[in-house]
């Protein structure tokens, strides 16, 4: 749990940092320098013959929960403000039960399509500032971004319980080998040119760019999974939700991006009633 509360902290800070930084940097360039900057940091520790049996899951964990994560999530950077991005992400506790339920062949309770009944309306209040047509292209890519992510994440959870003699830093260049692959794809696929993107970086978007592949992708990936393995999956689901009010107070204070509170406030605390709900309905047997 204490992996958890630390990466929240992390990730709060990156979604104003990214709007604030490169908002001139396609999504695809950005997904894949941040993963090819995490991807040296576990390579010194893979131990190649440990993760061999697992090394297929290992590479398409890691393409999905990190590599399409990123390539949509950055782009809804250029149809969302950073703290609509932020708030976005509350779906994504529901998709993780969604996961564990679907993945371990369990129906879902009827009190998980209320909780995201409630969810959509909470967040459809916050985002109503503006165009909603202009941000609907935003919110779609959000929702397949937090399905990428949840599902990488169940799917790595029940992939170490299946192996127990696993040690995270020892396989865990493989699914960020993966996620590079992925985004390196897109990014060469795509219009944009990445090395003439990247050679325009003024030096705070660098010195940015290696905080965010290295400490905010690399280290708190890592400890993301890592702590997947040791809580259960109502307490998983309730942790990804906690980046989000230190994405927003930190995108509005720190950041100075522009916010209607008569619309914030009260979706915000209507999605955290929803996910305090969807945390004790996870832990009662129907």
């Amino acid at each position: 749990m204490p992996y958890l509360f630390l990466v929240s902290l992390l990730w709060g800070f990156s979604f104003g940092l990214i709007d604030a930084e490169f908002g001139q940097l396609s999504g695809s360039t950005l997904a894949a320098a941040r993963l090819l900057l995490a991807l040296p940091c576990f390579l010194p520790f893979l131990h190649y013959k440990t993760a061999r049996p697992v090394l297929p899951q290992l590479l398409l964990i890691g393409a999905v929960q990190y590599g399409v994560m990123y390539i949509t999530l950055f782009r809804a950077f250029a149809f969302l403000e950073g703290y609509e991005v932020a708030v976005l992400t509350v779906f994504t506790p529901l998709y993780v039960i969604l996961a564990e339920a679907l993945l371990s062949r369990r129906p879902l309770p009827v009190r998980f399509w209320m909780v995201a009944v409630v969810a959509v309306a909470g967040t459809l209040l916050i985002l109503l500032r503006g165009s909603f047509s202009a941000k609907l292209p935003g919110i779609l890519l959000m929702q397949v971004s937090n399905l990428c992510f949840a599902f990488g994440q169940i799917a790595y959870r029940r992939l170490r319980l299946r192996h127990p003699a696993l040690r995270d830093h020892r396989i865990y260049a493989l699914p960020f080998a993966g996620a590079a692959m992925t985004a390196l794809i897109f990014a060469l696929a795509g219009p944009a040119a990445p090395l003439h993107e990247l050679a325009r970086l003024e030096t705070g978007q660098i010195l940015s760019l290696l905080y965010l592949g290295t400490v905010a992708s690399g280290l708190g990936f890592f400890l993301w999974n890592a702590g997947a393995v040791r809580v259960n999956p109502a307490s998983l689901a309730v942790f990804n939700n906690l980046k989000i009010p230190l994405a927003i107070l930190l995108s509005l204070l720190v950041f100075r991006e522009p916010a209607r509170l008569e619309t914030l406030i009260p979706g915000t605390l209507l999605l955290f009633a929803t996910l305090l709900y969807a945390e004790m309905g996870c832990r009662k047997p129907d």
